[in-house]
């Protein structure tokens, strides 16, 4: 059997870091089991639903390295979805709701002042054709909802191991909307059955959907898929991302200049006991990765983790790795400057900033007790060709000529040649300067 995973985001709005955890776990048990992956847009609701979003949403994944194997659009596939109501409703198991959203606000107040559980107490089944015909005179559209058999749900998580969900203390869920149109539910387990989905891998808030859903495969005739609810993904202060908030969006990560990698293996591997090297690939990760390893706990998103671990990944790309990229920004022959500069940097669009460096001019900084000293070190220059071991020679002799050593030596040479009291060893970027820029920024 080929396994067939899916990721189904709706196109309302951007993905962000927490959507890009279950994206990718779909992806990576596809990859590890040689098995399908399925971009899906809930797209149903047709009057959220934007094309820019799911033009988006299709670049995120392929930045982050998700190759999806079929692409499908619910709002596509309506045939199927009607097929499906028209054989619940003939079974008695989707039937027509006329209540208001205020009188079913007020039935759940009285429930739970009367301490019972604030649950659709399925009044709509007592209608006659007679009181259906009023209501609908009185200019009422029906909702349906899918009607539950009211038992102990059980099914094997691969996340979180044997779980059971009781149905009988769930309302019926509403799957078509007064104007016709389907929420989630319904077009979801359809197309899980038509495309043959074996395994459904989702956020733990999923969790208590399940029994209902499960119910709605077997009312179908269909055997329900394996599911895998792993935990969710906060942000720093513990709180869900959400699309509505404008949490951080994958195209917001993208923009500011994070390696792609990066992000993705933050996202899946926050909150998992599994290291991970910083230039393995979602490949090779892959094939070790098991989602049974997932902490039951949440999984914190620290920004202050995202930098340094894109530090580090951009700390082991050789210059081949990015060769391709230097070119892009105009670095034709960028090779020196990436192995004197990219152990100091943050993020790869950081050696825009010191090529520019290079290249002058730069605002010298030397403090008025050194303007002696930094006239002797332009005096002494080495005449060129210079090479790594021109930066000791020279700082040796002006250590025996002044008596300087320490950083009372090498930070005033550092200031006046770079501005900036940090950076990449002057070993390997005193070449790359070259001797007439030397002079005059130590003038």
């Amino acid at each position: 059997m080929t396994t067939v995973v899916r990721f189904a985001p709706s196109p309302t709005g951007y993905i962000h870091l927490g959507n890009a955890r279950p994206a990718l776990m779909n992806w990576m048990f596809a990859l590890k089991t040689g098995g399908q992956f399925i971009l899906r847009f809930d797209d149903t609701d047709l009057e959220r639903s934007k094309k820019e979003y799911a033009d988006a949403i299709e670049k995120d994944l392929a930045w982050l390295g998700i190759k999806p194997n079929r692409l499908e659009r619910q709002s596509e596939r309506t045939t199927f979805h009607d097929a499906a109501r028209d054989q619940l409703i003939a079974a008695g198991r989707l039937y027509p709701c006329y209540e208001t959203a205020d009188e079913l606000n007020r039935r759940r107040a009285r429930a739970r002042a009367m301490g019972k559980p604030p649950i659709y107490d399925r009044a709509a089944l007592n209608l006659t054709d007679e009181d259906r015909a009023k209501l609908e005179a009185e200019g009422r559209k029906p909702h349906w909802r899918f009607k539950l058999e009211g038992k102990e749900v059980h099914f094997d998580d691969v996340v979180r191991g044997d779980q059971k969900v009781n149905t009988d203390t769930m309302s019926d869920p509403v799957l078509i909307r007064e104007d016709g149109t389907y929420l989630y539910t319904l077009p979801s387990v359809v197309d899980d059955i038509e495309m043959g989905v074996t395994h459904i891998i989702r956020g733990e808030d999923h969790v208590t959907n399940t029994g209902a859903q499960i119910e709605l495969f077997e009312a179908l005739g269909a055997t329900a898929p394996t599911f895998g609810h792993h935990n969710l993904l906060t942000d720093a202060t513990g709180e869900g991302f959400s699309k509505r908030k404008g949490s951080l969006s994958i195209t917001n990560l993208r923009e500011e200049g994070y390696e792609s990698l990066a992000v993705a293996l933050i996202a899946i591997l926050t909150g998992t006991s599994q290291p991970v090297a910083p230039h393995a690939s979602l490949e090779e990760l892959a094939q070790t990765f098991d989602v049974s390893i997932v902490s039951r706990s949440s999984a914190r998103f620290d920004p202050a983790e995202l930098d340094t671990f894109n530090a580090r990944m951009v700390h082991h790309l050789s210059y081949n790795d990015v060769k391709d990229r230097l070119n892009a920004l105009g670095l034709e022959d960028g090779e020196a400057l990436w192995n004197a500069v990219h152990e100091n940097l943050e993020k790869f669009g950081d050696i825009v900033q010191w090529s520019e460096l290079v290249k002058g001019p730069v605002k010298s900084v030397i403090a008025d007790e050194d303007r002696e000293f930094i006239d002797a070190a332009r005096e002494q220059l080495p005449a060129e060709p210079w090479d790594e071991n021109t930066w000791g020679e020279w700082t040796n002799q002006l250590k025996a000529e002044t008596g300087r050593k320490g950083k009372s030596l090498f930070m005033p040479l550092r200031l006046a040649l770079t501005g900036q009291s940090h950076g990449p060893e002057l070993t390997t970027l005193l070449p790359l300067l070259g001797r007439k820029a030397c002079q005059d920024r130590l003038a």
